[in-house]
């Protein structure tokens, strides 16, 4: 899969500082209710990947995935990770570090 996922300056900056706190990280796109659509960023490894998993691309050198299904309803936009001000998601590393990541978008090209 090409990478369609990019990461903004200031979310380049959060994946350093955590990845220099936790070690790799790895991150997930969420779509479950509690963290809404989150991008979730974890230890590599910690969170057990399913086999509708899907590796989406990698920002920051760290791999991003996706579930199938919300791919199937998201795979034209390029996402682009933001860091913003905030509390991050409830199991996601950047919460507590006064930022958090958010997905914004951007219409790709179809192939």
């Amino acid at each position: 899969m090409s990478n369609k996922v990019k990461a903004t300056p200031q979310a380049l900056e959060l994946i350093k500082q955590l990845e220099e706190k936790h070690g790799e990280l790895m991150f997930h796109q969420s779509g479950g209710c509690c963290d809404g659509s989150a991008p979730m960023c974890y230890a590599k490894g910690e969170l057990f990947l399913g086999d509708n998993d899907l590796l989406l691309g990698k920002i920051g050198g760290m791999e991003f995935y996706i579930n199938e299904d919300q791919y199937k309803a998201w795979k034209f936009p390029l996402l682009i990770i933001d860091a913003i001000d905030g509390n991050g998601g409830m199991f996601s590393l950047d919460n507590g570090t006064g930022k958090r990541f958010i997905t914004r978008s951007e219409i790709c090209e179809v192939s």
